[in-house]
């Protein structure tokens, strides 16, 4: 999830009385270049990681 959303998870997570997991990358994605996206996705692996491992 992008930053952008980050207010509106938290809306949506309190509605629904449930906490997901995520991982927040900067916003906006839609630009980036294929090595910035590289990159975002290089830095967020190993919150992702952590969180699967969690469940």
């Amino acid at each position: 999830m992008t930053t952008e959303f980050v207010d509106g998870v938290t809306a949506q997570s309190d509605a629904l009385g449930f906490e997901p997991a995520v991982v927040y990358v900067p916003h906006p994605i839609q630009n980036r270049t294929r090595a910035e996206i590289d990159e975002i996705a290089d830095r967020a692996f190993a919150q992702v990681m952590v969180l699967l491992k969690s469940e």
